[in-house]
């Protein structure tokens, strides 16, 4: 059957999205289906998202932006959580924690079977579209999804990190996981990754179906840029985000700060500092560490700094969200490999030269109405198929 689009008639979609994070967490994937779901009910479409719910947020959510907001279920396998000591019981709940996450993806494993029940009675929908990190989103929706009576007509698996590719663990993905990543690959219509070089983290087979959808975010939602900056009386500089032993790494960059005697502040906003406690002494409060703040306030923040520092992942296959926010700034970037770094980049900076800056491209890519745009094109694609 052939799909008939009326000339200038704007097309509505039921669109279904599943993912585990959403505001009000502070996470890349949660600005992902925050973005996605505010947008596409801007544009009137008729939106569910199914996510853990929590009333005190959501029920004004969906009072504001019309949407509505089905509860996944609150997880029953409890986290082991790790306290701050470095003694024996710590040593023994992480090396334990670590086991269970290796062995069976614990604790998000259970979202496999949260999903999988929770769709049971889902159905008619035009756009289904899953998202990851974590994987086990996928895999359960690969586990209800029936061809002859399916969900939606198109189903769009969104990855912001590869699983059985990924690079930046210290640890390979047991081979029997395998199995259900080839699984939702093979069901699902399309899959996005937020950049075309992310494509060599999945099985050559399913390539075909991989569509490149960056990170989105409404540019105009929040007000920042260079209007925020006055200038600082020491070079004053900032990063946000997590770390990664030899993948995300910092500690040449502080290895070298620390032997620099001029004067300057460094701010890390990260809930992960092992890899920066050490350097905290020698720098003598130069370097300073923050927990995360809401990302509107630290927007405004970052918009304060002389300059910005990213941490490159040393893979290709990944792309730090934080660039988009760093652009949002209008303040200038300082990459760093993880590695090797470039001293007299480094220099420069603190100099105040920023002209070996990071360089952003074309990032009307970026935007949310784009963003959105690119998945309807694929549901468009979807629904032809679906009516041939």
């Amino acid at each position: 059957m052939e799909l008939i689009i009326t000339p200038g008639k704007i097309m509505q979609y039921r669109i279904l999205i599943v993912s585990r994070s959403f505001y009000p967490m502070n996470s890349p994937r949660s600005f992902r289906t925050t973005e996605l779901v505010k947008e596409f009910a801007r544009q009137s479409h008729d939106v569910t998202l199914l996510t853990i719910k929590d009333d005190e947020y959501h029920i004004p959510f969906e009072e504001e932006y019309g949407v509505t907001i089905k509860d996944l279920g609150q997880p029953k396998m409890p986290k082991i959580i790790l306290n701050g000591r470095n003694n024996i019981s710590h040593l023994i709940k992480r090396v334990f924690r670590r086991g269970l996450y290796q062995l069976f993806e614990y604790p998000d494993i259970e979202l496999m079977y949260q999903v999988k029940k929770a769709l049971r009675h889902e159905t008619g929908y035009d756009l289904l579209i899953s998202i990851a990190v974590p994987h086990p989103i996928h895999w359960g929706v690969s586990w209800a999804w029936r061809e002859d009576d399916p969900i939606a007509k198109t189903w769009v698996a969104d990855c912001g990190d590869p699983y059985m590719g990924s690079t930046l663990d210290s640890f390979n993905k047991m081979p029997y996981f395998k199995f259900s990543e080839k699984s939702f690959c093979r069901k699902a219509d399309f899959i996005t990754v937020p950049m075309e070089e992310a494509k060599e983290g999945y099985y050559r087979e399913f390539r075909d179906k991989i569509e490149v959808i960056p990170q989105g975010f409404n540019f105009e939602e929040i007000e920042v840029g260079p209007s925020k900056y006055v200038g600082n009386k020491v070079p004053t500089f900032a990063y946000a985000g997590g770390f990664i032993p030899g993948g995300r790494d910092p500690r040449p960059f502080l290895e070298y700060l620390t032997t620099l005697t001029l004067e300057y502040k460094f701010i890390i906003f990260t809930k992960n500092s092992d890899l920066v406690k050490p350097y905290l002494k020698k720098a003598n409060g130069k370097i300073e560490v923050r927990d995360y703040i809401p990302r509107d306030q630290l927007l405004q923040f970052l918009a304060t700094m002389d300059f910005l520092v990213n941490f490159e992942n040393e893979t290709s296959v990944q792309l730090p969200s934080k660039l988009i926010d760093y652009y949002l700034t209008g303040r200038p970037v300082l990459s760093v490999s993880s590695f090797k770094i470039d001293r007299k980049i480094i220099n420069e900076f603190l100099c105040e030269d920023y002209s070996n800056g990071y360089h952003f491209g074309d990032m009307d890519q970026y935007r949310i109405e784009n963003v959105c745009a690119r998945f309807l094109d694929l549901a468009h694609q979807g629904e032809y198929q679906w009516k041939i």
